[in-house]
């Protein structure tokens, strides 16, 4: 197996991150500062390509935002010296629920895509606000998954790890020396108190990386990757328009 050069990825990653901005003509760069895995990441290279880097934490209805995640994304921009700034965002979300629920009888699953949805909002406000571009957190796995909001977490202008799955994503984190806490708690969108991204997917991310590198898995694995991979599609397809 050929040692993987983590710091010279790292640097291309530096680079591409430059070259993006250079091209925007943007004067900085937004990133949500959720206390997970993945916005760490993308947090500590978007810091190394540009000084006037901001992550955002968005606090929205789950305890989990306001304790442990908070206090994560706290730790990390304090760690690699990132401009942090707090946005609250539960009662925004419960003003909307409530004028929704005048029109509709709004569905779990569109309850839970809101906070998201909100989130994006608030990081495309204040890029356009301040001439930043918005920075993409969501990684290979939950990418072929399927495993995030669509015009949520998966609106960005640019995405430095999203040829990464879960499993090579600790890697760079352990080789940046990340706070513990980010790296061991399991992986979480934190849209409801107890929600974490393998219980409701039904599968881990280990069965799924290997996956998609072409190892075998057991048969009731490769059935959830098949069934959640194939009702996503229109999530990672350019959405149909007439005449094309």
């Amino acid at each position: 197996m050929v040692k993987r050069e983590i710091q010279q990825e790292i640097s291309q990653r530096v680079e591409f991150i430059r070259r993006i901005l250079s091209k925007a003509k943007a004067q900085g760069i937004v990133f949500g500062n959720s206390g997970g895995k993945d916005c760490a990441l993308v947090g500590i290279l978007c810091k190394m390509a540009c000084e006037n880097t901001l992550g955002v934490i968005m606090p929205c209805d789950s305890k989990r935002n306001y304790n442990q995640d908070k206090e994560d994304a706290e730790a990390l921009a304090r760690q690699f010296n990132i401009e942090t700034r707090v946005v609250e965002l539960t009662q925004a979300k419960k003003a909307l629920v409530d004028a929704l629920e005048l029109t509709t009888q709004t569905t779990l699953p569109a309850l839970t895509n809101i906070a998201p949805r909100l989130r994006m909002t608030t990081l495309y406000a204040i890029a356009a606000s301040e001439n930043r571009i918005v920075a993409g957190t969501g990684n290979r796995s939950e990418v072929y998954m399927g495993y995030f909001t669509k015009w949520g977490d998966g609106a960005y202008d640019f995405n430095p790890i999203a040829d990464l799955t879960v499993t090579e994503i600790y890697e760079f984190l352990r080789f940046l020396n990340v706070p513990k806490s980010i790296i061991e708690k399991a992986p979480s969108g934190g849209l409801f108190d107890g929600q974490t991204d393998e219980s409701e997917m039904g599968i881990s991310y280990e069965s799924i990386d290997k996956h998609l590198m072409g190892l075998e898995v057991e048969e009731h694995e490769r059935q959830i990757i098949d069934r959640y991979h194939s009702r996503s599609i229109h999530k990672r397809e350019k959405a149909p328009v007439f005449g094309e």
